[in-house]
């Protein structure tokens, strides 16, 4: 069942705490606006100023009164974008797993409605299989245009099935925050990273056949 209600966060409007993802999308229906939802990282990026500068320049080539800005809920990283399409006049949505309920702090204030949608994860493919989560599933479901500012392996399977589906995917390299992914590295024990540009960029920063 859908309810709507206040969140935590001043302007939030919760639109379901268990939502599946075809409840997600007849919800996003009812506001009668084409979708653009931004892919990317959940975390700092090397430069939230370059992310940003990039998110504006796309924004700038849409109409608030026909378009909404969709992502995925949370404050850090690619949400930095919120507060930029909410000054730009976009009404905003975020489509989160529902394991997210249990962090409120991180919802971003500037999201207009929130969809939790009922997951065991926080997106990405299921477990030894090649089938989206039910937060990935309606994630792409709900998206008209994708646009996607680095990003990592979430990102790199919701972009990729988006591309199946044949929805036009727009892609721009960033980096993730060095200091944070060789921090993360140290604490769990893995190798020192690679490579800063994320597992989407593998795909779609360097073959450019896969992007429309």
């Amino acid at each position: 069942m859908i309810q709507q209600s206040h969140g935590s966060n001043s302007g939030n409007k919760i639109v379901g705490t268990a939502m599946t993802p075809a409840e997600t999308l007849s919800f996003f229906k009812t506001l009668g606006k084409k979708v653009i939802t931004f892919f990317g990282y959940s975390v700092d990026y090397e430069s939230e100023e370059f992310m940003l500068a990039i998110a504006k320049d796309v924004l700038s080539e849409y109409s608030p009164e026909k378009f909404l800005v969709n992502i995925g809920a949370t404050s850090g990283g690619i949400g930095a974008v919120y507060p930029l399409a909410k000054a730009l006049g976009f009404k905003t949505t975020g489509i989160v797993s529902s394991v997210a309920a249990k962090h409120m702090e991180y919802i971003s204030k500037d999201v207009d409605h929130v969809c939790f949608v009922a997951d065991t994860q926080w997106g990405g493919k299921l477990p030894d299989s090649n089938e989206l989560s039910p937060t990935s599933k309606a994630m792409v479901a709900c998206s008209d245009i994708l646009t996607a500012i680095g990003g990592g392996e979430v990102s790199r399977d919701e972009l990729l099935a988006a591309r199946e589906q044949g929805k036009p995917i727009h892609f721009y390299p960033a980096e993730i925050s060095h200091r944070y992914l060789i921090q993360h590295a140290k604490k769990t024990g893995m190798s020192f990273p690679e490579s800063f540009w994320g597992a989407a960029h593998e795909l779609f920063g360097i073959n450019k056949s896969l992007r429309k």
